[in-house]
């Protein structure tokens, strides 16, 4: 054998190897392309005008559950839902005041919830008259200043406004008022508010509040008015959608991905940051989390770790107050044990100021060591809090150990301006990725023990100087507001609060669901010292509150 062809088949073995390399190199860079290639399909889709900004129980949510389902459908992937992949529950989001709703003295019109509201029990009806505000005349409205009354009551700790009013009302229509106007001219808190949870029977006539803006219009107690007004309750309901799919491998524990895939509509709900009646596509909230979730589906379906079951649950009614998520909690589509939950929520802005943070990290001993054995090249950074501002709180809640991506809020976040060109397309790649690799570190472990832990201190932030560190049950339909549960060495927690409570009174202020507690808290300040009046199960009581 010549010198040539000794140094020809030295080479061979190494050129092999190099080819080798070359052929990995080109199918991860293609299954990298194929990857990014899904994600702005998805993304593109679900953020479209077409969709109209998925507000839970619209036509657009529905386009977008019908998308996830023919997605898990060509991939194969079974479902777990209570009727194929759909698990439909209702929003009962209690009564509101139709904007057929009006109310017109001397021709001025007066703007709802600034001049007046109704009662939530109000009749709904129109009426017409020419009352004077002195008088209380057969056949015409009534007004009644409780100025008076609130004085005379204000060291009675029994009287209720509510009652006192139902029964001058009743009077007043058996008298012959065509309907009655409430007002008050003192200084003494007189707690009257629309309350959406009101299950008591409806008026015979309407029942109308005069804020003290509206008291504007009635200058002169004797003047004759011209009076137009209608008032038209409804009750809302919403019918919501959670999508469920699901790889069974026989094994004692799954672990559940999620993320919510319903996002603002046209600010209907007004919980958007911006005005103006324009479609919220949210790209980031959440077509991002929801997209990584059906790619990491995918790469689980071509080859998941034997040792774990894998739940998906797109969740609804996010928005709203985790209302998807914690309705699968209270219902769960699949039985057996729970390994962690992981939850995507805002995944698409990742940079160098949008690092990628991990919640939940200290809400098991075993995700130290996991993320040590992790290797990426993103930059992140861990909140060891369980609770949060999204999905995972509800399993966090239900004694679930549970990891939570985001990578962080931006100046679209909430407004209509979130939309799908400025999503970093590699970078949710990269986290797609980084949760397929966490996933086979975790399946050769036993299944992770649960750790409580303290309130978060990342998402969105509170406008108020005081807390109780509660977290409100978003779902309930009674008055008051009830707690789902204490954060851990807050207020509440040492006031002896505890899940199913409900609060009902702080200070003077009254409050029948959680926009006006949210409202009530507002109104204290650190150092102020206050009563707060609680429902537990028949018995109420009075706890002394120091902020």
């Amino acid at each position: 054998m010549g010198k040539k062809w000794f140094w020809v088949l030295l080479l061979v073995p190494f050129l092999g190897l190099s080819q080798s390399k070359r052929k990995i190199r080109i199918e991860a860079e293609k299954q990298k392309a194929a990857l990014i290639s899904n994600l702005k399909s998805h993304i593109n889709y679900l953020a479209s005008d077409a969709l109209e900004g998925r507000r839970t129980g619209t036509a657009g949510a529905d386009a977008a559950m019908d998308y996830l389902v023919k997605q898990y459908e060509m991939m194969g992937i079974g479902s777990k839902g209570t009727s194929g992949y759909l698990q439909k529950f209702e929003i009962n989001e209690g009564l509101q005041i139709d904007a057929a709703t009006h109310f017109r003295v001397n021709n001025a019109r007066l703007k709802i919830n600034k001049d007046f509201f109704p009662f939530a029990n109000s009749a709904s009806m129109q009426v017409t008259g020419k009352p004077a505000m002195a008088l209380q005349e057969k056949g015409q409205p009534w007004f009644k200043d409780i100025k008076e009354t609130l004085e005379e009551n204000k060291s009675n700790p029994h009287f209720d406004v509510d009652a006192w009013i139902k029964k001058e009302v009743t009077t007043a229509a058996a008298k012959g008022a065509t309907a009655f106007i409430v007002y008050n001219t003192g200084p003494i808190i007189d707690n009257i508010q629309f309350n959406k949870n009101d299950k008591s029977a409806a008026f015979s006539i309407p029942v109308i509040y005069l804020t003290p803006t509206g008291l504007l219009y009635f200058a002169d107690p004797s003047a004759t008015l011209q009076i137009e007004l209608g008032v038209r309750i409804v009750e809302k309901k919403r019918l919501a959608t959670n999508v469920a799919a699901y790889i069974n491998n026989g094994a004692a524990n799954t672990v559940v991905i999620g993320a919510h895939y319903d996002h603002l509509g046209y600010n209907e709900d007004k919980n958007a940051l911006d005005t103006g009646h324009i479609i919220h596509n949210g790209a980031d909230d959440n077509a991002s989390g929801t997209a990584a979730l059906l790619e990491i589906a995918r790469l689980l379906q071509q080859k998941s770790p034997a040792h774990n079951n894998y739940l998906f649950l797109h969740f609804s009614g996010e928005e709203l107050g985790l209302l998807g998520s914690k309705y699968w909690i209270e219902n769960p589509t699949m039985p057996g044990a729970i390994n962690y939950m992981l939850n995507m929520d805002m995944v698409g802005r990742y940079d160098t100021s949008h690092k990628l943070t991990v919640g939940g990290y200290g809400t098991s001993s075993k995700w130290s060591a996991i993320w040590n054995a992790v290797s990426t090249p993103l930059i992140v950074k861990f909140d060891s809090t369980g609770s949060g501002p999204s999905d995972h709180a509800s399993f966090y809640r239900a004694v679930i150990p549970v990891q939570f991506f985001f990578t962080g809020s931006h100046v679209d976040y909430h407004k209509a301006t979130d939309d799908a060109d400025k999503i970093n397309y590699e970078g949710t790649a990269q986290i797609v990725t980084l949760a397929y690799q966490m996933m086979g570190i975790t399946d050769s472990l036993p299944k992770l023990d649960f750790i409580k832990t303290t309130e978060p201190q990342m998402g969105r932030s509170t406008k108020f100087t005081v807390s109780l560190g509660v977290i409100p049950d978003y779902g309930y339909s009674g008055t008051g507001m009830r707690i789902d549960g204490v954060s851990p060495g807050k207020l509440a927690e040492k006031l002896g609060l505890k899940a199913g409570d409900i609060l009902l009174q702080l200070g003077e202020y009254k409050f029948v669901d959680v926009n006006s507690y949210m409202q009530t808290l507002g109104k204290f300040k650190k150092g102020d010292q206050t009563e707060l009046r609680i429902k537990r199960g028949s018995d109420e009581k009075n706890i002394s509150v120091s902020f």
